[in-house]
């Protein structure tokens, strides 16, 4: 059997696991990246799975590293244990080689949070005021978005699959329904101030698209057109909300929209929620991810305090136990 049948049964296989189409997309790179190597370490386009063995497989994962993240590769892994393991239970190979592929181990978690104590407020003020110049400005919208990802932890994919009835409950007591990674659900509590966001921004849609009928099951999150946003769109938005409200040099680079979520967790462990509440209400597979907030933020703590300049007048000063 060629590799590329294998790998197509092995997406069949995965269908009534109903993975999200980011997650396939995640899974299909990672397989196409490390096959293009495998490609030239065997010189042909045609690969039988019955050549992939485990020393072909170490070169073309050596190769894929060399241009690739830690964390990149250690994803790649995973993809190939888990086609190994489909093929080695669906009969289709003999065994699995990927034990004897090096797995990068992951480094511990570095949160990526908004720099500057005030700087979530400063920027829903900032953007609430109608700092954010567009042709046709949306401030309700900008505001849901940047409230979705600082007091509900929401990542992108997450907001773009929020739904209008994901929001259910009596006023007071809403709750935010969200399908997470792996098809993973969950119900995170709003409080009043977030309820007023959305109201508001619902009450803008329907001023801002008087022709359009609304479903319950249409997406909470709209683009300029009336449809959903889409991911670039959402992204982009995040992004001239940071710079217009004259913040984007308190973000760390690369994280963006997920500076947001990384706030709303680190702030969550520094007003001492312990690493279940951060689990459940971010929507994390480990414990060990969540509890990587808190001992990451015990270390900034530290790291904070000791840089304070008065620590150098101290040296030299202190009691040397005589």
């Amino acid at each position: 059997m060629e590799l590329s049948e294998a790998q197509e049964a092995f997406f069949v296989a995965r269908r009534s696991r109903k993975d999200s189409p980011h997650t396939t997309a995640a899974y299909r790179r990672d397989l196409a990246g490390v096959t293009a190597h495998l490609a030239q370490a065997l010189g042909t386009a045609r690969i039988e799975l019955a050549d992939v063995t485990a020393q072909v497989l170490r070169e073309a994962f050596g190769a894929f590293a060399d241009t690739h993240a830690k964390s990149s590769v250690a994803r790649a892994w995973s993809t190939w244990n888990q086609f190994f393991q489909f093929c080695l239970l669906d009969g289709l190979s003999a065994g699995n080689p990927m034990g004897a592929i090096g797995r990068p181990k992951p480094g511990p978690l570095s949160p990526k949070p908004l720099r500057g104590e005030r700087t979530p407020e400063e920027l829903l003020t900032a953007i609430a005021g109608g700092a954010r110049r567009a042709r046709a400005p949306w401030p309700e919208r900008d505001l849901l978005v940047l409230a979705l990802g600082l007091v509900a932890g929401l990542r992108a994919s997450e907001m773009r699959a929020l739904r209008r009835s994901s929001v259910v409950g009596r006023p007071g007591e809403r709750r935010l329904y969200v399908h997470g990674k792996a098809n993973r659900e969950r119900s995170i509590p709003i409080e009043v101030p977030l309820e007023r966001v959305i109201e508001a921004y619902l009450v803008s849609c329907e001023v801002r698209f008087p022709g359009l009928r609304f479903s319950d099951e249409g997406p909470l999150v709209l683009g300029s057109d009336g449809e959903g946003i889409g991911r670039g769109g959402l992204d982009y938005l995040v992004k001239q909300c940071f710079r217009q409200a004259g913040l984007h040099d308190r973000v760390p680079a690369g994280a963006n929209l997920h500076a947001l979520r990384h706030t709303f967790a680190t702030r969550l462990a520094e007003d001492g929620a312990n690493a279940v509440e951060i689990m459940v209400l971010l929507g994390h597979a480990s414990l060990n991810t969540s509890q990587g907030y808190i001992d990451a933020t015990g270390r900034e703590r530290r790291a904070a305090a000791a840089s304070n300049r008065t620590y150098r007048a101290l040296e030299g000063l202190g009691g040397d136990g005589q």
